[in-house]
């Protein structure tokens, strides 16, 4: 998916709340990277995940949605394959 395509997606997602309700990240294994978090004790139930067109447009899209307010952090994710985004 291209950045337009995924932020768009996600702002659908978010509706009605607010983006610091929400968590977004990059990984190349968003099945393995759902898991750590549930067991990290988060709940994952709204998790949603995007195949990414490239690793820049992973990136421009996670720190997009960092820059208005959910939480997460920059510098992980391998390729940035996927952008992942859970009501935390």
């Amino acid at each position: 998916m291209t950045n337009y395509e995924i932020i768009s997606a996600i702002d659908e997602k978010v509706r009605g709340t607010n983006y610091s309700d929400w968590t977004i990240g990059v990984t190349d294994k968003p099945f393995e990277r759902k898991e750590e978090h549930e067991s990290e004790g988060k709940d994952v139930s709204h998790w949603s995940h995007y195949n990414t067109d490239s690793e820049e447009v992973g990136r421009a899209v996670e720190k997009h949605f960092l820059d208005l307010g959910m939480k997460g952090g920059t510098g992980g994710g391998g390729h940035a394959g996927y952008v992942y985004v859970f009501k935390s």
